[in-house]
C-alpha cells in the first residue's frame, strides 16, 4: 500500500484498503463517544480535516480560511437590516469562493484560450486542484444564500460549520447535502440504532460493487479506446460508447452510495443523489434523477435566480442553456464540458418546445420504451465529449460508430471481451430490475442472522479483490 494513507497529496479512495485500515480505527472510536454530541463533533470533524490535508495537502487551510470567513459573514448579515450592507456582504463571500475555485480549476483554461485567440505560446501555471473544491464551493454558497434569504440561521458554533463543510463522506464527490438539511440533524444528533448500521452496511456494499467490480472494470476497457480511438472498429467503438455511459454512472452512483450508507452508520441522512436515471423517459426527467443534489442545487441557485420560468419561453430556455453551460463548466475546465453542458441545455430546451405534443401522445408501454431508448441516446451520446480529451477525440468517437462499422467484427468482440460485454449487460439489467426486488434485499441483509450478513460482506470483499486492477481506481467526479 506504500504508506498510501500518510502520503500528503494523495486523496483515500473509499473503496481503498487504506480508507478502511483509518475506519478500524474510526469507526470504534466513534461508537465509544456514545451520545456526547460536541465529542463526536471534534473528532468527526478532526478526522475530516486530516482527510482534507491528506487529499489536499496545505491546500486545504485556503478551504478552512473560506470557511472561517463565510460563518463570519453569515454572522454579520444577520445582524443588519441594512439591504445594501447584506447584499454586499453576500456577494464578496461569493465572490471570493468562486474566485478561488476559479484561480485552481479555470485559470489555465482561461489562459490556454486566450493565447488560441491572440496566438503565442502558452505555459500552464503549475497549480493543484484541492480534492472536492467544486463541491466545498456549492456547499459554501448555499450556506450564505439561505442566510441571506433567511431560510436558515446562522450557525452558532464554528466547529459544526467547519464539521459540516469537510464531513468526510460528501468531501471527494458529494452528495451536495445543503447546510440549512444538514446542520439540524447535527444540532439533534444521536448515534444511528442497528436497523440503520446494517442499512448503512447494505447500501456501501452495494456501491463498492457498482465502483470496484463494474464501474473500474468498464474503465480499463474505455481508456484504452479513447486513449487512441483511430485503431477501432465501430462496433469496438459503440462498446466504449455504452460502456462508458455505463462507467459512469457505476462510478458516481456507487461513490453517492458509499457516502450516503458510510453517513448513515454514523446517524446522518444524506438523501438520495441517484434514482435510476437510465429509466428516464426524456431529459428533463433525466436531471431529475441524475446526480439530485447537483440538479437541484443548479435549479435552486442558478436557474430561479436567472427567472426560471417566470418571464416567457424565450427566456426560460436561455435560463436553461445558461443553466446547464454553468453545469458544463463546473465539471471541468474544457470546451468538451462546454459543449456536454449546452448539448443537455439544447436537449432541455427541445423537450420543452416538444411537450405539448408529446402529452397528446398515448401513454402505452411500448411509447414508454421508446421515449426511454430515446433518452438513453441521447445522454450517452452526451457523454462521449465528457468522456474525451478533446473535440477532434469526441468526433472521431461518434463518426467511427457509423463509417467503421462493419457486422463481422460483433461476433470478434464477443470472443474476445466476453467478461466485459457480460459485466456491461448485467450492469444494464439490474438497472431495470423491479425496484421491489431490491428492497426486498436490502431488507433480507437488515433482519438476516449475523451469519448471513458476514457471508455477504466476505463475498463482496472476494468479488472486489477478484476484479482489482493493479492501483485503486480514482473516482471519476473527484476531479471536478
Amino acid at each position: 500500500m506504500d504508506f498510501e494513507f500518510i502520503t500528503p497529496g494523495q486523496p483515500l479512495m473509499m473503496s481503498s484498503g487504506a480508507f478502511w485500515l483509518v475506519m478500524i480505527v474510526f469507526l470504534p472510536a466513534l461508537a465509544l463517544v456514545g451520545r456526547r454530541r460536541r465529542l463526536m463533533t471534534v473528532w468527526v470533524t478532526a478526522v475530516s480535516v486530516l482527510m482534507a490535508i491528506k487529499g489536499s495537502g496545505a491546500l486545504a487551510m485556503l478551504m478552512l480560511l473560506t470557511a472561517a470567513m463565510d460563518w463570519m459573514t453569515a454572522h454579520a448579515m444577520s445582524k443588519t437590516d441594512d439591504p445594501v450592507r447584506k447584499r454586499v456582504m453576500l456577494w464578496t463571500s461569493i465572490a471570493c469562493s468562486v474566485g478561488l475555485l476559479a484561480y485552481f480549476k479555470y485559470a489555465n483554461f482561461a489562459l490556454a484560450t486566450w493565447h488560441d485567440i491572440v496566438g503565442g505560446n502558452f505555459s500552464p501555471l503549475d497549480l493543484v486542484l484541492p480534492v472536492g473544491i467544486s463541491f466545498y464551493t456549492f456547499r459554501t454558497i448555499s450556506y450564505v444564500v439561505d442566510v441571506y434569504k433567511g431560510k436558515m440561521q446562522p450557525v452558532d458554533s464554528l466547529l459544526d460549520y467547519v464539521f459540516y463543510l469537510t464531513f468526510f463522506p460528501c468531501m471527494v464527490a458529494g452528495p451536495i447535502v445543503r447546510a440549512r438539511d444538514f446542520m439540524p440533524q447535527l444540532e439533534q444528533w444521536r448515534p444511528a440504532v442497528e436497523r440503520d448500521v446494517w442499512d448503512g452496511v447494505w447500501q456501501f456494499l452495494v456501491g463498492l460493487v457498482k465502483k470496484a467490480v463494474v464501474a473500474d472494470y468498464i474503465a480499463q476497457y474505455t481508456a484504452i479506446v479513447y486513449g487512441n480511438t483511430t485503431g477501432y472498429s465501430g462496433v469496438e467503438l459503440l462498446v466504449a460508447v455504452v460502456g462508458y455511459a455505463v462507467q459512469i454512472y457505476m462510478d458516481f452512483s456507487g461513490y453517492s452510495d458509499m457516502a450516503i450508507g458510510l453517513g448513515r452508520v454514523m446517524g446522518f441522512d444524506l438523501g438520495v443523489n441517484f434514482d435510476l436515471p437510465y429509466r428516464s423517459r426524456n431529459v428533463t426527467e433525466f436531471w431529475r434523477r441524475w446526480h439530485i443534489s447537483l440538479s437541484f442545487w443548479l435549479r435552486d441557485y442558478i436557474y430561479i435566480s436567472l427567472g426560471g420560468n417566470r418571464k416567457g419561453k424565450a427566456r426560460q430556455h436561455l435560463n436553461l442553456l445558461a443553466t446547464m453551460l454553468v453545469g458544463g463548466l463546473w465539471h471541468g475546465a474544457s470546451w468538451n464540458f462546454v459543449l456536454w453542458g449546452a448539448g443537455h441545455g439544447v436537449a432541455l430546451c427541445v423537450h420543452k418546445l416538444l411537450m405539448p405534443r408529446l402529452k397528446a401522445i398515448e401513454d402505452t408501454r411500448w411509447v414508454t420504451v421508446a421515449s426511454v431508448v430515446a433518452t438513453c441516446v441521447v445522454v450517452a451520446v452526451l457523454w462521449v465529449p465528457f468522456a474525451t480529451a478533446d473535440m477532434a477525440t469526441a468526433g472521431d468517437v461518434l463518426g467511427g460508430v457509423f463509417s467503421r462499422w462493419d457486422w463481422a467484427y460483433i461476433p470478434v468482440m464477443a470472443s474476445v471481451r466476453p467478461l466485459l460485454l457480460t459485466v456491461i449487460v448485467l450492469a444494464i439489467a439490474s438497472h431495470y430490475m423491479p425496484v421491489r426486488w431490491l428492497e426486498a434485499a436490502k431488507g433480507w441483509f437488515v433482519e438476516a442472522r449475523w451469519w448471513w450478513r458476514l457471508a455477504v460482506i466476505v463475498a463482496v470483499v472476494q468479488l472486489v479483490l477478484q476484479f482489482a486492477g493493479e492501483d485503486v481506481q480514482p473516482f471519476l467526479y473527484a476531479s471536478f
